[in-house]
């Protein structure tokens, strides 16, 4: 089972907080995890991820050096989202060129809306009789459905400021690393 696995990896956060970031839930969860744990033990000479985190924590110089390698990694790690981001931009114009409709991104993004105003709506018109849990249970999923409008605005219309900004970033991380 993978949870062992993560929870494993989630020990060297100390060392690299980004971790968290790359360990929390994505569909490369399990394989950024066995790279950082691959990483302190081949950074510490380890044969286990205890022993390499012990290491860690008593050796500083070997603390660096797997902050180093995380931070090529997260290199790799960002580049690979990227371009798994812009193939599905790709897939989806060469699906509008062939005369198709995307109607699973079309659903997607419609339930997403419905959810979000239908959890508006039951919080304007019942909040005085639902209790306070079914109010914040329903405000949180209000706020994950406007997080999926957010994520398909953001696929669709392209790079943000922000987005830009990261990708600055990850190239000027290139060129201190290489």
């Amino acid at each position: 089972m993978a949870i062992p696995f993560i929870t494993t990896a989630l020990s060297f956060v100390e060392f690299a907080p980004t971790l968290v970031k790359w360990l929390s839930g994505s569909k490369s969860t399990e394989r950024v995890a066995a790279e950082v744990l691959d990483i302190a033990k081949k950074v510490t000479s380890s044969s286990s991820p205890e022993d390499a985190l012990t290491r860690l924590r008593e050796n500083n110089a070997f603390a660096n050096d797997f902050r180093r390698e995380i931070l090529k990694s997260e290199t790799e790690w960002e580049i690979s989202l990227l371009e798994d981001r812009q193939l599905a931009r790709e897939r989806d114009l060469e699906i509008l060129k062939a005369g198709h409709a995307n109607r699973r991104a079309d659903l997607m993004v419609v339930s997403a809306a419905l959810g979000l105003v239908l959890c508006l709506l039951s919080l304007a018109f019942y909040s005085d009789v639902l209790p306070g849990e079914a109010v914040g249970i329903i405000s949180t999923i209000a706020g994950i459905f406007g997080g999926c409008l957010k994520d398909a605005f953001a696929f669709e219309f392209g790079s943000s400021r922000g987005s830009r900004v990261k990708d600055s970033t990850v190239a000027s991380m290139l060129e201190r690393i290489g």
